[in-house]
Order: C-alpha cells, then structure tokens, then sequence
C-alpha cells in the first residue's frame, strides 16, 4: 500500500509537468496514458493539465491497433507507458504493445517508462526514458500554465456503434466541474471521505475519480488487481482495510460474486459504507437487491448512475436525500434538463421513450475531436437543440426514472418495443445463470 498526501501529489505533480516540458512537451500537445491504476497515473494525469497539454486516457488492456487510431487522430506527441501490469497475480507485459503501436504513430516523439513489474523489456534509445530518470531530478516547483476556461483539456474515445472511434473534447472548466458536482450531490463525498471506483483510467470514470475527488478535498482510492483475487472476499476486505466510505461497482460484478456465497462478505466490518454507486449498464432487480439487503443490510443506499463520456458524468443518479427503488435513479443530475419524449418529441410519463437532454450543462462535451459533423449527426439531427443521448428511458407515476438500454438496440415486435435489457433481467432470475445477453434476429 503506498499512501500520497496532497502536498505530496503537488509535489510529483510538479516535478512531472517539469520533466514533460524538459522534452519540449508544452501547451496543445496531446500525450497518452497507458499504465494501469497505480499512483503515477494519477501524477501523469494531473502533470498533462498542469502544463497545458491535452490529456489522452487509454484503457490499460487495448492491444497496438487501439492506441494508435486514439494517438493518431489526437497527433499525439508523447505516451506514458509501463514496464507492465499484475492480473490476478501475474505480471502481464505491456511495453511491447506500446513499442507496436508507437512504430506507427509518426507524431510520437517520447514514450516515459514506468518500472512497475521490473519485467525485462526493449527501450528505444532516443524516444524511450524511464520515469524516475526522467522526473526523479526535476525541481517539485512548477509554474502552472495559464489556460481559458474552453481550452482543451482532455479527449476521451469512445467506441461507436460503427465505424472509428468517437473523441469526445473536453474543456478546463468543463469535464473536472461536472465531475465534483456529480460526486458531491450523487454520492454526498465529503472532505474526510475516501471513494473508490473500481476502473480503469481509459473508462471517464477513472479521470471522474481523480477530479471529483480532488476537487472536493476527498482521498482517491485506486486497486490495481482483479476484485475477487486471490479470493472472493478481496473487495470487502479492502473496503474494510482502508475504510472506503463510497464504493463504485458494477452488476456485473456483483452477479459473479453472488454464486461465491455471503460468508466473503459477512467476514468483514462495513461500517465505514454510506453508499454503493454504479454506473455503465442496466441493473437486473435480483442482483440489486442482493446487493442492498444481503450485504448492505438494507441500511446502504445503492446509488444509480447513469450518462456517459460525451456527458462528463451523469444524465440522471440516485442521491441519499430522495427516494429509491430498484434500479431506479432518483432524479436527473443537478443541472441536467433531462427529459423523457415519445417519437414526436412529447413529454412522455409511465411509458418508455427516448432520453433527451434541452439545456445546455456544464461538462458537456465540446464535440468529437476533427469529426464536428459526427457529432451534430450522432446526438443533434433529430430535433432543433435538443441532445438525443440514445437510451431508451422511463419516468414511473412516483416521479423515478429508469435506463432500459440503447434505443438502437431495441427489438420490436408485432409494433411493442422491447429492450434487451428487459429479456436479460427475466434470463438472470434464474438461480443457474449469472450472466445473459439477448439480441433481436430478424
């Protein structure tokens, strides 16, 4: 267990920021990030701010084709890489993907190297400098550059449903706000709070970690491992270890530890939980309540969340203050004039329609990276300034609202539309099956 304080962060952070404009890294220049959750990622996440550059999260498991279409389509010029990564105990190499994907990156010019799994590895002379060499010389005052509000600040990609992927840009006043904001009224984060969200930086959700905490004055808890190695009850055991006060998980996670048995979870003091969050896909109801009655006691409330990369955050998320229902969100996000309409564009209640958004919100993004017409096409073609986010929701006649998919996946039938997250929740009742995925054929 490694421990920073603040003043410690400040410190790491402004000896990094250093070593990158000792490179001649400076404002503009897009660098990637492609280690697992360690300390440093936070460092080297933090340091691309602080010195003006443009932030490139990569997700630690992507194979070379991934990291170059994000590197190249941003004009990257650096990347932080890694020796390696532990899986399940398990060093796991990953500077021969970066050495791949950098030889076809004509924009890269310096690739910094951290020492994690002292793994024996190739460095290419002239382009290749190991992290301490780097960064452990450099003075730990550090000018911060001077940036506007609507300066670029990071760019996220996303998958899309088709074709490459979907840089979502954000800004310096944008992204880090909504972050704090969610965090602040969704999971009631306070100064002496520690919030772990199990992700990876690559997922918005680990940038979300490290700002919103951050910026609240809160402790960031990361794990770089497997929840459920070296055994099942790993995930309530670091709760319980480092006194974590809100934990993000997922319900996929939690239906695999289900069949694992409650003994894991009943061996340990949960005290410190004053809530589960989650967020990425539809809850099923079964392992919702498991969660909330079996381990949480029915004391913990399961805070729901839901929005996406291009959104900064939330559309809609539980809070502590309002009521709850099984994978059900309270109400939409502060600050989010969230709707649900019909297929005319008309307020819709008790029935399932398309989830719309009609202001504009803070963190929202400013568009896919060099591709403005994707973007107006992907969320802006259907009705004048209204954001169409592609979820199909619902508002119940008690005011709560539900997420039942992505409205281009829904399968209809004889004119009804279903989702498919509706038939996978009727599939995961059964007591046999822990996972299930259903698709329309035509």
């Amino acid at each position: 267990t490694k421990t920073l304080s603040y003043e410690q962060l400040y410190k790491e952070v402004n000896k990094t920021a250093n070593g990158l404009r000792s490179l001649g890294l400076g404002k503009g220049d897009a660098i990637g990030i492609f280690m697992p959750m360690t300390p440093e990622i936070v460092i080297a996440l933090l340091a691309i701010a602080k010195m003006g550059g443009i932030i490139l999260p990569l997700f630690s498991g992507y194979g070379a084709g991934a990291i170059v279409s994000r590197m190249n389509d941003a004009d990257a010029k650096a990347l932080f890489a890694c020796d390696g990564s532990f899986r399940r105990g398990k060093p796991v190499e990953m500077k021969s993907i970066a050495d791949e994907a950098a030889e076809q990156i004509p924009t890269l010019k310096h690739m910094i190297v951290l020492k994690r799994t002292n793994q024996e590895i190739k460095m290419k002379s002239e382009r290749d400098i190991w992290w301490d060499e780097l960064i452990d010389k450099q003075s730990d005052v550090s000018e911060t550059e001077k940036t506007n509000a609507e300066d670029p600040l990071m760019i996220i990609y996303t998958s899309g449903t088709t074709g490459k992927p979907k840089g979502a840009l954000h800004t310096h006043c944008g992204f880090p706000i909504k972050a704090a904001q969610d965090m602040a009224f969704g999971t009631d984060v306070h100064q002496e709070d520690v919030i772990y969200w199990m992700t990876d930086m690559g997922w918005m959700m680990g940038p979300w970690l490290v700002f919103g905490s951050l910026i609240l004055g809160a402790t960031m808890f990361l794990y770089d491992g497997a929840p459920d190695f070296p055994t099942p009850n790993r995930l309530w055991e670091l709760a319980e270890k480092h006194k974590i006060n809100q934990m993000g998980v997922s319900p996929t996670l939690i239906r695999s530890l289900i069949p694992q048995g409650e003994e894991h979870f009943k061996k340990h003091n949960l005290s410190s939980l004053k809530c589960f969050a989650s967020t990425g896909e539809p809850w099923n109801p079964d392992p919702w309540m498991w969660l909330f009655e079996k381990v949480g006691n029915k004391k913990i409330p399961i805070i729901n969340y839901s929005g996406g990369t291009e959104i900064s955050g939330g559309i809609v998320m539980g809070n502590p203050l309002m009521p709850l229902k099984p994978c059900a969100f309270s109400a939409p996000c502060p600050g989010m004039n969230a709707d649900v309409v019909n297929e005319d564009g008309k307020p819709l209640r008790d029935s399932v329609g398309e989830l719309v958004i009609k202001s504009p919100w803070i963190g929202m993004t400013r568009g896919f990276w060099k591709d403005k017409q994707r973007y107006l096409d992907t969320y802006w073609s259907r009705w004048d300034n209204v954001w169409v986010h592609g979820d199909f929701a619902a508002i119940d006649k008690d005011g709560l609202w539900y997420i039942l998919g992505r409205s281009d996946d829904t399968i209809k039938i004889a004119g009804k539309r279903l989702g498919p997250a509706e038939v996978e929740s009727i599939l995961v009742k059964h007591k046999d099956i822990v996972e299930a995925a259903a698709i329309g054929v035509p």
